[in-house]
């Protein structure tokens, strides 16, 4: 049985990276092929013909105007899936359409529907609005993870690997030395981890972006809504700053990581990153400096998760491994991934909006 959660939501790309080429992505082990149509909207079904199963997205194949033409033997495909174009006969047979996969673009992110299609409702998907808000300014990338998508899950929710992996980029001390709270809403679906430093060493990723130096106040919350989508609200002031009564937070500086955590297979994970800010909004160098250092950060978990994903493919059976306090978030989303990937279709609860 897969462990991967099905009828669900996941991000299968930027919105910047689906244009007037076909593009192909794999997604819980399902190629799909990708286009956007001459009036601008995305269109997504399995990146197979239905003939000989050529994959559409590999040349010779081309799009034209609206329509894929096969570049194996020429079978020609509307942007609805149907095929409308046989060579050497006049009659289309009635069952030659190609696969369709609902799909959503949502705050510059390209959302599709993994799953029993009946079940796909967009108010389903997790929203992150100041990825696509003037207000902010975003960097982002993606990199291919070689390890399945439950050891990012873990990794994410448990920041206390940046006093280790990440000094000298993002990690202090005291982020491992300080206590977690855990909140856990099954109603709504989502994992909550906290971490509030009143008094941390300012890691370079936060110095050199905000210009802050020496001690700060930093608070990670963590808003985890599985299977797909990670959010850290990141706030950086001076030492003893609180926000206003009123929710204003003037003299605090924020950032929002966000992670699209996407399986590719059973083994392996599309990993798309993203930092968006609320200063220096218009600053070319804060943001080829933040998403440099960003990319060097996930390159850094890259690296020990393809690690661990070759020590778990040769443990013995049985082994148990030890969790303790930092766990806490992270094991209650391994529960609701593990309910997910079991549970019958369409039951999933609804996204906060």
């Amino acid at each position: 049985m897969s462990s991967l959660p099905r009828d669900q939501w996941y991000v299968a790309a930027y919105t910047a990276e689906i244009g007037r080429e076909l593009f192909s992505r794999t997604i819980c082990g399902e190629p799909i092929l990708f286009w956007r149509t001459e009036a601008g909207e995305v269109t997504a079904h399995a990146d197979r013909c239905v003939h000989r199963r050529f994959p559409l997205s590999r040349a010779p194949s081309r799009l034209v105007g609206d329509t894929v033409v096969c570049g194996y033997h020429g079978f020609t495909y509307g942007a609805d899936g149907k095929c409308v174009a046989v060579p050497g006969q006049a009659r289309v047979p009635r069952t030659a359409r190609l696969a369709p996969y609902p799909v959503v673009e949502q705050d510059s992110l390209v959302w599709v529907w993994i799953g029993d299609p009946a079940g796909a409702d967009p108010a389903r998907i997790p929203r992150a609005s100041y990825l696509d808000d003037p207000a902010w300014t975003t960097v982002r990338g993606m990199e291919p993870l070689a390890a399945r998508f439950s050891l990012l899950v873990d990794n994410l929710l448990d920041l206390s690997h940046e006093t280790y992996l990440h000094g000298g980029y993002i990690g202090t001390p005291e982020v491992a030395d300080t206590p977690i709270s855990t909140e856990v809403d099954d109603d709504a679906g989502i994992v909550y981890v906290s971490r509030h430093m009143d008094d941390a060493a300012c890691p370079p990723f936060y110095q050199r972006s905000t210009g802050l130096s020496g001690r700060i106040s930093r608070w990670q919350d963590i808003e985890y809504t599985p299977p797909c989508l990670y959010k850290l609200h990141s706030r950086i002031a001076p030492v003893g700053s609180v926000p206003n009564p009123d929710g204003s937070d003037p003299d605090a500086f924020h950032v929002e990581v966000v992670y699209a955590i996407t399986p590719e297979t059973e083994h392996s994970t599309h990993d798309f990153w993203m930092v968006a800010r609320d200063f220096a909004l218009d600053d070319a160098h804060v943001s080829a400096f933040l998403a440099e250092q960003n990319r060097t950060v996930v390159l850094q978990d890259v690296e020990a998760l393809d690690v661990l994903e070759t020590v778990i493919a040769t443990e013995p059976p049985g082994y148990q491994e030890l969790s303790v306090n930092i766990d806490t978030g992270g094991l209650a989303a391994r529960r609701m991934l593990a309910r997910m990937a079991t549970e019958a279709p369409h039951t999933a609860p609804a996204a906060t909006r």
